[in-house]
């Protein structure tokens, strides 16, 4: 059961096989396990980002694409629910109506980038992307009366998502649960799904000619397969899912700008936690998605904590101040990388004790 739910790609490491686990385990139970605003914040930012990133490793680990317009297709898929609740007022006609032109304006958008665009070269399609992508965000921003402009849009969600719904009178497990729980657990199965989709595709007869072509296109084209067509469907494939990622964002956030969605600064974070959870597997991006937005949102909070330890020594004290977390930060992904340069689900498939059955 668990291997065709799997599509197959089991983790083929122990070790892996439990990270995998402990991640599930602990992202199921967050709002009960790990009480506090931010905890459940960094919960709800790490399912988001696990399908955005799952959905670009599609495009860079398994056909090998590098494109920078992929938080574009994230920023449409936020305004859409974004804009469709603002005009029209909370309901899941609105969402529903929002993600669907959402869905229809990527799908669109990212079959005209591919058409004319990826028949050139790998560095000039990652040129065209990036000024896509710079086009669109200033597009965002200009278009106040759509988007709100650089302010950006808030909105209202229907009455079972907010957070002044509450269906118990009294707490379950020690947690009162309201409309902002159910959101958590809505994105909770909404990124449990789309990550077992990406599995299928992945692991499928046209999973195996994207990894083909990734791998040597010449000889894929030799033997009859059609490359253009592969790689458009792959960025298309990509861009919704992403786009969705970005619905995602808004739904929890219940607001959207320029900044939030549509910053290189999130296009970075994904190719940083591609390449240090592993390129070309969709485990990679769960594993990566912890660890850089763990570290990423407490680093601060662990430096705080050493620099007061380390008090009688002004040095050290200074050197492990919390100002300084963006250096720390930086050097533990240098070293991730140096250490694991097949990230880190590469590093442990490839360990002594991985086996190559079901872990």
């Amino acid at each position: 059961m668990l291997h065709r739910l799997l599509s197959g790609d089991m983790p083929r490491s122990r070790v892996l096989a439990l990270m995998l686990v402990l991640i599930f385990a602990g992202l199921a139970v967050a709002p009960f396990v790990f009480p506090g605003v931010k905890a459940l914040n960094v919960a709800a930012k790490v399912l988001i980002f696990v399908v955005l990133v799952a959905s670009f490793d599609l495009l860079l680990g398994y056909t090998g694409i590098v494109s920078f317009a992929h938080t574009m297709f994230f920023g449409i898929g936020a305004y859409g629910v974004a804009i469709a609740s603002s005009k029209m007022g909370p309901g899941w006609g609105s969402l529903a109506l929002g993600l669907g032109a959402a869905l229809l304006l990527s799908l669109l958008l990212s079959l005209a980038v591919g058409l004319f665009s990826l028949r050139v070269r790998a560095i000039f399609f990652a040129m065209i992307t990036l000024a896509v992508a710079a086009a669109f965000q200033t597009l965002a921003s200009q278009l106040s009366d759509w988007t709100g402009g650089e302010d950006g849009l808030t909105f209202k969600l229907p009455e079972v998502l907010s957070p002044s719904f509450e269906p118990f009178e009294n707490e379950v497990l020690g947690l009162l649960i309201d409309g902002r729980i159910v959101g958590y657990y809505l994105l909770f199965v909404l990124a449990m799904v789309l990550v077992l989709m990406l599995l299928r595709i992945v692991n499928s007869p046209f999973g195996r000619v994207l990894q083909a072509i990734r791998e040597n296109e010449f000889r894929a084209e030799a033997i009859g397969y059609r490359v253009v067509v592969y790689r458009v469907t792959s960025s298309v494939l990509s861009a919704l899912f992403a786009c969705v990622a970005g619905a995602m964002l808004a739904l929890w956030l219940r607001y959207n700008g320029p900044d939030t969605s549509l910053s290189f600064e999130i296009m970075m974070d994904c190719l940083l936690i591609v390449v240090i959870g592993g390129m070309g597997t969709i485990y990679g991006s769960v594993i990566g998605a912890v660890l850089f937005l763990v570290a990423q949102s407490y680093l601060q909070d662990l430096l705080r904590l050493a620099s007061e330890a380390s008090s009688h020594l002004p040095w050290l004290a200074a050197l492990l101040s919390p100002d300084r977390w963006l250096l720390w930060l930086g050097l533990l992904f240098v070293l991730s990388v140096y250490y694991f340069p097949t990230g880190i689900v590469g590093r442990l498939r490839g360990a002594p004790g991985a086996t190559g059955k079901a872990a």
